[in-house]
């Protein structure tokens, strides 16, 4: 490991001198705020925040970066938000650039451990603060981490699951397990939580355990690969306990081909616009919504405390895995998604608008279920068939 760190750290010394975060083409992911969108900063005081890609999921093109930054503008702090692009050399490029031009505070989603720790080093070295943003990254010695409970996100995928099933009076149903990136520790914690109520379905023979498999970067073309290989093996799956929503969708495209959509449940996570728009067509049966303003406002919070010299208070713990430390955690609580409960996202959050959601196709689906403004219309027809 020590050697892989070693070339990562090279390979960011070589090319920090020409690398810029940002560029006039925009489609690189990177935004800042109060004029910190440029890499070098000018040496201006900041906060530096890095975001991991924008494939494994949507929200870290769109909502994490308009999130953090209306929280640094709101607190009146400079900020530089920079995606890498899902490049762990680029990863490590940014941070180096960052910690070299006068970050105060630096706030990473890493890709994997390796070029995190590559990061957090580098920021130690120089008395930076840091902070895991979603992601822990083992062995880094992050000084706080933010993210949400991730065993529970599991906890509620796997009970999400059971209780499609049972509602489709599903038989000692083979069930198939797409688990997240193993780079990404978040996923370990998934799968964690989701195993526990699985194996007790698996243990007691009301559940037949199928193939199980991760996927690589949450890469959803490679879900795709993973899922129609499974389902050629073993035709006789009823039931699919996919990791996030982008891998959800893979395996109902498959589905699709296969005329199973809709009657094999799929669960999901992060309440993406596909993963709504899926449940809408009863083809995914839930998703986890984590509140990513929220995620977003406590970890600004906490970076703009220590960007003014102060020591934040903050109470709970998470064993770090790998190296034993125990570190500062913000924990926040994610929550079931149905289509009984999609206007948390749609209407009380407004996370997904409602006007995205429900357009084309959807239109109708969104009526018939009562979204957003729907639901006065939805309760309506309902009162008259009494």
């Amino acid at each position: 490991m020590r050697k892989k760190l070693l070339a990562i750290a090279a390979v960011g010394l070589m090319a920090t001198a020409t690398m810029t975060a940002c560029d006039d083409s925009g489609d690189s992911g990177d935004s800042g705020s109060n004029g910190g969108g440029n890499s070098s900063g000018n040496g201006k005081a900041r906060i530096g925040v890095i975001l991991p890609d924008t494939e494994s999921s949507a929200r870290w093109k769109n909502e994490d970066p308009k999130y953090l930054k209306a929280a640094f503008e709101e607190a009146n702090v400079s900020a530089e938000i920079v995606n890498a692009q899902g490049d762990r050399a680029r990863f490590v490029q940014i941070g180096e650039q960052m910690i070299n031009s006068g970050v105060k505070v630096l706030v990473i989603a890493n890709l994997d451990s390796i070029s995190g720790k590559a990061v957090l080093d580098k920021a130690k070295e120089k008395k930076i603060p840091t902070i895991d943003y979603d992601r822990l990254t083992l062995n880094g010695g992050a000084d706080y981490y933010v993210s949400f409970n991730n065993n529970e996100v599991g906890n509620l995928q796997a009970y999400g699951l059971i209780k499609c099933l049972q509602a489709k009076g599903a038989q000692n149903p083979v069930i198939a397990q797409l688990n997240g990136s193993p780079s990404d520790n978040n996923a370990s914690l998934f799968k964690e939580g989701y195993d526990i109520p699985l194996n007790e379905k698996y243990d007691n023979a009301e559940f037949t355990k199928g193939p199980e498999q991760w996927v690589q970067d949450w890469d959803p073309d490679n879900a795709t690969k993973i899922f129609e290989q499974m389902l050629s093996q073993a035709p006789n799956i009823r039931g699919v306990l996919a990791a996030n929503d982008g891998i959800g969708d893979a395996v109902i495209k498959v589905l699709r081909k296969k005329g199973l959509a809709g009657k094999v449940p799929v669960t999901g996570q992060d309440a993406t616009l596909e993963g709504l728009q899926n449940l809408l067509t009863g083809e995914q049966c839930m998703t986890v919504y984590k509140a990513t303003k929220l995620e977003a406002v406590n970890a600004a919070n906490l970076a703009v405390k220590l960007f003014n010299g102060e020591k934040p208070n903050v109470t709970n713990t998470l064993k770090d895995p790998e190296s034993g430390a125990y570190v500062p955690f913000v924990s926040l609580p994610p929550a079931a998604i149905t289509l009984e409960t999609i206007n948390k996202v749609v209407v009380d959050d407004k996370y997904i608008p409602q006007a995205n959601l429900c357009k084309g196709k959807y239109l109708a689906l969104c009526q018939q279920h009562g979204v957003g403004t729907f639901a006065d219309d939805k309760k309506k027809d309902e009162d008259e068939d009494r």
